[in-house]
């Protein structure tokens, strides 16, 4: 859809600890939203860190609040029509707890995972917000859609913006990093080209994303982008 913008919005950063970065050592990670601009109204896709002692013990978080971190690009929270969160990790859904009553977009899987177990998430961060039940594809304003990609959790999705010169996929954390994300659509390539045997294993979904022409691809731990 013509007239729609994808913006970056900057939550600060985490210290993802050695045990959790396979390479032995830490890592530096950025904490990363995006705003949809639309003619309708504007979206948000993730809200930034939330706060906890063992948290932030275990992930050593410089933060940038929603309020601040919407600042920045010239936006206010006042200006946000819908919302939705990738999942519902501390680092994804901290700032739902100042978005009212604006509806924050959930696929059912995540929201059910998130409430039945109590380590999965901050209690804190979902209750009292208001979740609209995705269960599948979502279209949230017209050309703005929302897409299963599950992976790093059941209930993961990623946003989609239709544009006519290809689409603008903001990721989330399907992958953490764009490498990643190139690795996975080489192999995909590999596989539609019937090459030889054994070839990596990719998502399903995978197929959905490349078949949409994607021009730009946004992620929730990178600064980085895919792009063809």
């Amino acid at each position: 859809m013509a007239g729609v913008t994808v913006r970056r919005v900057d939550f600060g950063y985490f210290v993802r600890p050695a045990q959790e970065t396979g390479t032995g050592m830490p890592r530096v990670e950025p904490c990363l939203g995006y705003v949809v601009g639309h003619p309708e109204g504007m979206i948000l896709f993730d809200t930034g860190m939330g706060s906890h002692p063992e948290v932030d013990a275990h992930y050593r978080p410089r933060r940038v609040g929603l309020g601040e971190a919407l600042a920045a690009i010239g936006a206010r929270i006042g200006d946000i029509r819908l919302a939705a969160n990738c999942h519902l990790h501390f680092d994804h859904c901290g700032g739902n707890p100042l978005l009212g009553r604006i509806p924050v977009f959930v696929q059912d899987i995540e929201l059910a995972t998130a409430c039945q177990s109590p380590d999965y998430t901050l209690p804190e961060l979902i209750e009292g917000s208001r979740f609209e039940h995705v269960t599948g594809q979502a279209e949230m304003l017209p050309g703005v859609f929302l897409m299963p990609t599950p992976g790093h959790t059941s209930g993961h999705q990623s946003l989609i913006v239709r544009r006519p010169d290809g689409a603008v996929i903001v990721a989330g954390q399907s992958h953490d990093t764009a490498t990643q994300y190139a690795a996975d659509q080489l192999a995909w390539q590999a596989h539609r080209d019937a090459h030889d045997q054994p070839l990596p294993a990719i998502p399903d979904w995978i197929d959905t994303l490349q078949r949409l022409n994607p021009r730009i691809v946004y992620f929730a731990h990178d600064r980085s982008i895919w792009a063809p």
